[in-house]
């Protein structure tokens, strides 16, 4: 209902726990293993993830030398981790070489079972409880995986025209995937979230230039397949400030964006001021700054600014991650605000003595 700008019976909560977060949470409030953030906090979204790897089947450990792993993961990249800081790792080689070649040939099929098989079995089970999306990666972020991040961005400011090559490449096996996924999984009703992190708190890692020339064919294609074939809404997730481009995502058929981070200049009300019912915005809170050292007093009337911006629908509550750096406390105050706050019709004032009636543009 609120990607459809109707009314549900309170603002979607939308969240991400970091494991070491919850292991904090159960042990401040004395909770068994089996509880779940997602469950007490009564979670909405859940976004369902084959494996879009395009080399799924070579992922292996090469070889070990002392402290270090060497390994080839499924996008192609050899690389080499120390056995102790297992989280970090180093990039040796890539799918891509310097001429834009593949050095592993055509991709494997999308339709491997054991692309899915985690997910097949309990899908029914996710359904009955969330709002189930399926997700892909994006034709930025997993270029960039096969071809390095400094070869992959002298690419697209040198050679524009082979960058387009390799990032419409990306875009067909992710759409393919996540067709893949829309039909086994059946959530055509919902629609897909596409993953393509490409910017800074600062700005995007290109220009909107090199945006509109060279990504946004690969954006919209995959936008117009996965609604072709019956999907409700694509979302577009993406770390950092989106401003410089978000009026060619919005061209390119996005319907919402997440986590719309508030520390990187993405204030949820001024976006609802300026897009109005075009942009469904999936997030909102600051993360950063308010959730790990606010006052209950300057967390909760965060929390309701970012409310007042779904008074007509359109917003999903949350924030990009609740990670160790989030106080327990802090995150229930914004849990209790959402209680108390936002429930439908949303008719209560926003901080700064602003309707919420009037916020949503």
């Amino acid at each position: 209902k609120m990607l459809n700008w109707e009314l549900p019976d309170r603002v979607p909560m939308l969240d991400g726990y970091w494991g070491e977060w919850t292991a904090r949470w159960r042990a401040e409030k004395g909770l068994p293993p089996e509880a779940t953030p997602e469950e007490y906090y009564q979670s909405d979204i859940y976004i369902a993830a084959g494996d879009e790897t395009p080399y799924c089947t070579r992922a292996r450990e090469l070889k070990r030398e002392g402290d270090y792993i060497y390994s080839l993961d499924g996008w192609g990249q050899t690389k080499r981790t120390r056995q102790t800081v297992s989280y970090f790792y180093e990039q040796l080689e890539f799918a891509y070489d310097d001429a834009g070649n593949l050095r592993y040939g055509e991709f494997d099929p999308v339709d491997l079972p054991q692309r899915y098989a985690g997910l097949d079995a309990q899908m029914e089970r996710l359904k009955d409880r969330f709002c189930v999306f399926a997700k892909t990666g994006g034709p930025f972020i997993r270029t960039y995986f096969m071809r390095g991040e400094v070869p992959f961005l002298m690419d697209l400011a040198a050679d524009p025209r082979r960058a387009e090559e390799m990032v419409m490449r990306t875009a067909h096996h992710l759409t393919a995937i996540g067709l893949e996924e829309l039909r086994r999984w059946d959530l055509y009703d919902t629609g897909v979230w596409i993953y393509d992190d490409m910017a800074s708190a600062q700005s995007p890692m290109f220009s909107p230039r090199t945006a509109e020339q060279v990504l946004a064919p690969a954006w919209a294609h995959m936008v117009r397949a996965f609604k072709a074939a019956g999907a409700a809404k694509v979302i577009l997730h993406s770390d950092g400030n989106l401003l410089p481009v978000l009026d060619l995502l919005v061209d390119c058929g996005f319907d919402g964006i997440n986590p719309v981070e508030y520390r990187a200049g993405l204030d949820a009300v001024k976006l609802r001021e300026q897009y109005g019912k075009r942009l469904c915005l999936l997030g909102g809170l600051d993360n950063v700054h308010i959730l790990r050292r606010g006052s209950a007093e300057e967390i909760r009337a965060h929390t309701k600014y970012i409310l007042s911006a779904g008074q007509e629908g359109g917003l999903a509550l949350g924030t990009h991650s609740i990670g160790p750096d989030i106080p327990v406390a802090n995150w229930d105050v914004v849990y209790q605000t959402w209680q108390e706050f936002g429930t439908y019709p949303l008719g209560w004032t926003a901080p700064g003595g602003s309707s919420a009636s009037r916020c949503a543009g």
